[in-house]
């Protein structure tokens, strides 16, 4: 049976874009020099000829044979996942122009996933701003349609309306920042994580997607703590379903490690290397105290350890560091725990706790100055007053009653910090739990907190972390009003309260020149 075929001429320098031919396999057909059959990628002269079966001999189906060796041979590539539409013709002008295509199918999928899933972000952005932007019409128009046609209230209108898309422009610009800013896993050692504070922190890095590094002094408590808190990884994955994605490569190990000791740190900061590759974010958590007396009751053993586990250790480790991060081309960020005493107050009755800690806001002050030149952070975050045994070893019941209004659950505290330490930028910053919002909302609420940890008899009243973790997924999920309140940088509450100001003027100069004599 005689065939018929179509020619198609095409010079070799546009053969990259020629993407439906270019991938295709099959027998070459050579018709003289630089002349080939499609489907064969062929060294051919500087003009290159294709043949190709005409459209008019099709199979029953109403493909052609060609056509049907294509599909079968595209499924089995899976060269590109199903799609049509903008973003596939995006796609493939941008990435094919490129010459992407020749190259290895798997890049090939994830630039094309990668393009899609930028454009779908932006033009959800977009989108949103459009949506506010005509909602804010509609509100300017009702305005100056009950100004009746005032020229001053009409301008008083126009104004507040046109102050208001300013800020929520800058709100939002902020929030989308933000969010780009969380995407992605961070690598994150800490220090003195297998209990307390550490542990919360290191599962709430966890579960936001990142690579988490925990150590202590005791190995066993170490692999205890990397498999709980893989165990509550798998858990977050299932409650999460198909919102999941962001925990892939979250992951968590473990390596004993005494602060005390230059070796160790040296060890533990070789493993974080060896196993994430890079550090971004070394939070030293390490502390001791040994209860609440006089210096005159303190052994020569627990003034070694405590000066030696908050100062020394957090040198050591912030030392090293230091030497990892300062080679990263991305940099990194430490982070140093404030305590009681940071800020030169007096501790009575934890007088070398408050020491040490009013030590680490020196060693702040000087390193500040030391890395301006470099892209290492340094940073203090304070927790506040936490319900951990450190906080609890020798208190009394005078304490523990205080202890009602003020104390927080390591897994509260470790909500509102790891979100702030995953975003901190530059150097010097100070992340604090107890912010204005929630030291007003705790004086508001005084009287509804006693008797929330202990009772009159200094017994705890609050569940074990066993019982609090099980019902972890929900607590984390839960949107507080501070939470809502901290969503505003302190530069846009300062922008809302001086459009204020500036309203109020308005208002006030267009009523009182209706008065008489004025």
């Amino acid at each position: 049976m005689a065939m018929v075929a179509r020619l198609h001429v095409c010079p070799q320098s546009l053969e990259p874009f020629n993407f439906k031919d270019y991938h295709r396999t099959g027998p070459a057909v050579i018709i003289g020099s630089g002349i080939r059959r499609s489907g064969s990628v062929l060294p051919t002269g500087r003009n290159g000829f294709c043949l190709k079966q005409c459209r008019s001999f099709r199979g029953e189906d109403g493909r052609d044979a060609v056509e049907e060796k294509e599909a079968e041979s595209a499924g089995k590539r899976g060269n590109l996942k199903k799609g049509s539409g903008i973003w596939k013709s995006l796609s493939s002008t941008v990435l094919g122009g490129f010459g992407l295509r020749s190259r290895n199918s798997d890049e090939y999928r994830k630039a094309v996933a990668k393009l899609e899933e930028v454009c779908s972000s932006a033009a959800v952005q977009i989108g949103r701003y459009i949506v506010t932007m005509m909602s804010t019409g509609v509100i300017l128009a009702i305005g100056f349609q009950l100004s009746g046609g005032d020229s001053q209230l009409s301008e008083l209108v126009w104004y507040s309306w046109l102050g208001g898309v300013i800020i929520g422009t800058m709100i939002g610009a902020n929030m989308v920042l933000e969010e780009h800013c969380r995407a992605g896993p961070r690598n994150v050692v800490i220090s003195g994580s297998t209990r307390g504070l550490g542990k919360a922190l290191a599962r709430e890095f966890l579960l936001s997607g990142d690579r988490v590094v925990v150590a202590s002094r005791s190995l066993e408590s170490v692999q205890a703590t990397v498999r709980e808190l893989e165990e509550n990884l798998r858990e977050g994955m299932i409650s999460a379903g198909a919102s999941s994605k962001h925990l892939a490569h979250a992951k968590v190990v473990g390596i004993a490690c005494d602060v005390c000791e230059p070796g160790d740190v040296q060890k533990l900061a070789n493993f974080a290397v060896s196993e994430l590759g890079n550090i971004d974010i070394w939070i030293n958590n390490a502390g001791a105290n040994k209860g609440f007396r006089p210096l005159l009751q303190f052994t020569d053993e627990d003034i070694k350890q405590i000066v030696s586990t908050n100062l020394v250790g957090s040198i050591l480790c912030t030392r090293e560091a230091m030497r990892v991060m300062i080679n990263q081309p991305k940099g990194g960020h430490i982070f140093n725990m404030d305590g009681a005493g940071s800020g030169g107050s007096s501790t009575p009755l934890t007088a070398v706790y408050g020491s040490t800690k009013c030590g680490l806001r020196q060693l702040q002050s000087s390193l500040l100055k030391e890395c301006k030149r470099s892209k290492v952070g340094v940073h203090t975050a304070s927790p506040g007053m936490v319900l951990t045994d450190l906080l609890l070893s020798g208190s009394s019941l005078k304490n523990k009653q205080m202890f009602n209004f003020i104390c927080e659950l390591p897994e509260t505290v470790a909500r509102t910090l790891v979100p702030r330490m995953r975003v901190v930028k530059g150097s010097g910053k100070a992340i604090n739990y107890l912010t204005p919002p929630r030291i007003l909302l705790a004086l508001v609420t005084a009287w509804l907190r006693r008797g929330r940890w202990f009772d009159d008899q200094g017994k705890a009243l609050y569940a074990a972390e066993a019982d609090r973790l099980r019902n972890w997924a929900e607590n984390r999920t839960r949107f507080y009003f501070t939470d809502a309140m901290e969503m505003y940088t302190e530069n846009t509450w300062v922008s809302v309260f001086s459009l204020s100001v500036v309203c109020a003027f308005i208002i006030l100069s267009s009523t009182t020149s209706n008065f008489p004599g004025t």
